[in-house]
């Protein structure tokens, strides 16, 4: 029994070494980010990374997500006696990608985020219908961001919120954006 605890002791104090000697931290330059609103259009999931390993600095995102809207459509009656109409719900994939910059002070938790980049919007959604438009054909409209993001220094929990408007058609899209994600 004493030859056990003597090496469940030394094991205990070695743990304690060990675990003393790994005090270095790690930068957070990425993140995994859902988000309501923003270059996504209605919900969207991005991964963000710097491209250097730096906390601020340029980087890219890229994410996936949808949009929701209705088709309109008809159908012809049985027998000659013309058309109804009908409106069915869809849910078109919104693939966004932007540049940005974060702007802040070292070892600081908040950050000024400005991006710009193009969101790819899938078939049959009508959220962008303006003055006739086709709404049958995907769209690539711009995007920006004006983001204030809190991110923790040694990675962890964040949260962003901001204006975000999409522009197409000589038209700019009002939009706002909130997300929270995981930096690493």
């Amino acid at each position: 029994m004493k030859k056990m605890m003597a090496v469940l002791a030394l094991s205990l104090c070695c743990l304690i070494v060990f675990a003393q000697e790994k005090t270095t931290t790690t930068i957070p330059y990425r993140s995994f980010i859902a988000e309501v609103g923003g270059p996504g259009a209605l919900f969207s999931v991005n991964y963000d990374t710097r491209f250097k390993k730096e906390q601020f600095g340029f980087g890219v995102r890229v994410g996936v997500g949808f949009t929701t809207g209705s088709r309109y459509y008809t159908i012809p009656q049985p027998g000659g006696g013309g058309f109804s109409s009908n409106y069915k719900d869809v849910s078109p994939l919104t693939i966004p990608i932007q540049l940005n910059y974060l702007f802040g002070k070292p070892d600081s938790k908040s950050a000024l985020e400005v991006g710009a980049g193009a969101t790819y919007i899938g078939k049959y959604s009508d959220m962008f219908y303006y003055y006739g438009e086709e709404n049958s054909k995907a769209k690539i409209l711009g995007n920006t961001s004006f983001m204030y993001r809190r991110m923790p220094t040694n990675g962890g929990f964040s949260w962003r919120v901001g204006f975000t408007p999409l522009i197409g058609n000589g038209v700019i899209y009002p939009s706002a954006a909130a997300s929270v994600g995981f930096n690493f």
